[in-house]
């Protein structure tokens, strides 16, 4: 029997169990990286783990969220996470120097290898023929002390692409975007995508990334495209060939599902307010007034992406009315625009450039006014994720934003009457890595350092006999990790403070939320009830970690997104599913619930007797851990039990 391309790197990888849809494996990692709205965490937990020095080949922090330094904590922050890279033997690249998945793409990604990244967009390097995954920073903790990376073995489904994309004005962005509509944001839990067919040929490398990337919309594990000629070519362009292997599918490989896409087939998308699954074409909402265009982010970003941009740009005046932001993302392409003077076309044109770094995308900076519209080419249009609950945020290509943003309203760019230029990669990438500072060796004397507003781990106490706790919030379908614990410059400075970030949570949906919890807490914690994919969205773990240390023991929901239930099991949150869905309409917020014997039913048949004591019913739940998780929820969650057990062996 043939493999496909995941089950021949997992194969290569594999540290235990059996490489089959379903089973738990255990894999050896070649990169881990961090980001600082993560990293911060997932570094105090590696030190809390109390090992000397990171155990994966490749380790890097980054540091492109929190960019802003409006006071101290973030410049602290910054400082922490540089010594601790220093200490620990990672690489650290310094503030200024771009996103973590753009660089990640440039300077370290490479064809056949496993990375697992603190942020849901690690998958971007799948466009580099390698398996990137997105995990929360305890995991990561984990791995970069030696554990194997713990996984149940997703189903692979098939993407063949035929044909050729109508360029310019259709671009990978118009891909990803038909994906969403066709599959919604639920579509590819429990999956990986495996892009194969004629078409790949068509996208380089930087458009493949922006495929691989908003997968994580879809609930993907991740995604991967061949590694082949194109591949060979960015590898080289970046003096990187060293790098490249020749990755493929057998011919009589085998998949789950097939999933195929004529890309002549594929119009300019957009996705609609209020979910990247909300897309239809750009011509049926064509006409549609903007006031704010943001051109960018992780997901398009790469150098190929602004030179079109400019090229569009240049000689034109954008409208008085709009506002236009450009973020390119990384320092690589910031340089090689700024020396073919394509950002002063943009500039010219009426752009606010910004910096290398999320920027607009997590919401910091660049908030859209009360009740803007907003059309940007990021990957996320969560309400209120932009820092203004009333504004309208839609997701479109760069050259569709670019269009708009000089048409003043929402146009399909090829009803837009301009001549738009072809571009291409870049064959020789400008290579100038000095705001990356390398590992060093003898760093026993280093000091980390730490500011006033970084505070130790919290850790949750092992599972008891029986959880009695209120229901604090009963929620809906796809509740993001935004929804959660929002972001934004206000409340992500306290990412290493958690209990001053735990104020924040739910702050969007209920504000009285944290006081409630606190209260709670004291008479045997909280219960949130959830509906399907509750904690879609971001790796970001303080959503699980806040809500732990206000008291939270169990989440109630139909299903679970797959980072977020794993956050919440390394912090001992039990996850647990309604055995009957019509119990979640009988459930309201204030009811008492009591959770006989949990210890007990993780270690038996993972059957759980919920009595709801408000109202006198008792229903029943269930859990679908795994050995280890039944571990780590038994002990309180992945620190306690990293702590306890030996990771040399």
């Amino acid at each position: 029997m043939g493999r496909n391309i995941v089950e021949k790197i997992f194969d290569a990888h594999k540290a235990y169990g059996e490489i089959k849809a379903g089973n738990q494996i255990g894999l050896n990692i070649d990169q881990v990286y961090t980001q600082d709205a993560t990293g911060t965490m997932a570094w105090l937990e590696f030190e809390a783990i109390g090992i000397d020095r990171v155990k994966v080949p490749l380790t890097v922090s980054y540091v492109d969220h929190n960019m802003l330094q409006s006071n101290f904590m973030n410049a602290d922050d910054h400082l922490f996470l540089q010594t601790a890279a220093q200490k620990f033997g990672a690489y650290f690249s310094k503030p200024g120097n771009g996103i973590c998945h753009q660089i990640h793409l440039e300077r370290f990604a490479a064809p056949g290898r496993i990375a697992l990244g603190t942020d849901s967009h690690t998958p971007t390097g799948g466009g580099m023929g390698m398996i990137a995954i997105g995990v929360g920073g305890l995991e990561a903790a984990t791995v970069m002390a030696g554990a194997p990376f713990e996984i149940n073995m997703p189903k692979v489904v098939q993407v063949k692409l035929t044909g050729k994309l109508k360029k310019p004005y259709v671009t990978a962005m118009d891909v990803i975007l038909t994906l969403l509509k066709m599959l919604s944001v639920k579509g590819g839990v429990g999956k990986i995508l495996e892009y194969w067919g004629p078409g790949v040929k068509d996208l380089n490398v930087p458009e493949r990334a922006t495929i691989a990337n908003m997968g994580a919309e879809l609930g993907a594990t991740t995604s991967i495209f061949p590694s082949d000629e194109n591949t060979l070519a960015y590898l080289k362009a970046q003096g990187r060939t060293k790098d490249w292997v020749e990755i493929k599918a057998d011919s009589n490989a085998e998949y789950s599902e097939i999933i195929e896409l004529k890309l002549g087939k594929i119009e300019p998308m957009i996705a609609q307010p209020h979910s990247p699954d909300n897309v239809v074409p750009i011509r049926e909402i064509a006409g549609r007034k903007v006031n704010q265009v943001c051109i960018g982010s992780c997901t398009n970003s790469s150098y190929q992406a602004m030179k079109s941009i400019a090229s569009i740009l240049k000689g034109k005046t954008i409208p008085e009315w709009v506002n236009l932001l450009i973020n390119p993302g990384s320092k690589q392409v910031y340089e090689m625009l700024s020396r073919k003077g394509l950002v002063a076309e943009m500039i010219s044109a009426g752009a606010r450039i910004l910096e290398a770094s999320c920027g607009p995308c997590i919401g910091m900076g660049g908030a859209p006014g009360s009740g803007h519209v907003s059309i940007r080419s990021y990957n996320r249009n969560f309400q209120g994720r932009a820092g203004t609950k009333d504004a309208s945020v839609y997701l479109a290509s760069p050259v569709s934003c670019a269009v708009t943003a000089l048409k003043g309203e929402i146009v399909d760019p090829r009803d837009s009457g301009l001549k738009i230029p072809k571009t291409k990669e870049s064959e020789r990438f400008l290579i100038n890595d000095n705001l990356i500072i390398p590992p060093k060796q003898g760093t026993k004397d280093v000091r980390i350092i730490k500011g006033p507003n970084i505070k130790e781990v919290p850790v949750k106490e092992s599972l008891k006999q029986e959880i009695k706790a209120e229901v604090l919030l009963k929620l809906g379908n796809n509740i993001t990790t935004d929804d959660i614990m929002p972001a934004g410059s206000a409340i992500l400075p306290f990412r290493s403070n958690i209990p001053a970030i735990s104020e924040f949570v739910f702050k969007n949906i209920d504000d009285t939320f944290s006081s409630r919890a606190n209260t709670a807490k004291t008479k045997g914690g909280g219960i949130i009830v959830g509906g399907e994919n509750y904690g879609q969205g971001s790796s970001r773990e303080h959503a699980a970690i806040a809500p732990m240390y206000l008291g939270l023991q169990a989440v109630i929901a139909k299903s679970f997104a797959r980072i977020h239930r794993s956050n919440l099991i390394n912090f001992g949150v039990l996850p647990l599913l309604f055995k009957t869905e019509r119990d979640y309409e009988r459930i309201e917020k204030g009811d008492m619930l009591s959770i006989k014997n949990p210890v007990d039913a993780v270690k038996g048949g993972q059957d759980f007797a919920v009595e709801n004591l408000t109202k006198g019913y008792t229903f029943e739940a269930v859990s679908t851990l795994n050995d280890r998780e039944k571990e780590l929820i038994l002990k309180g969650g992945l620190l306690p039990s990293t702590k306890a057990r030996s990771l040399t062996k």
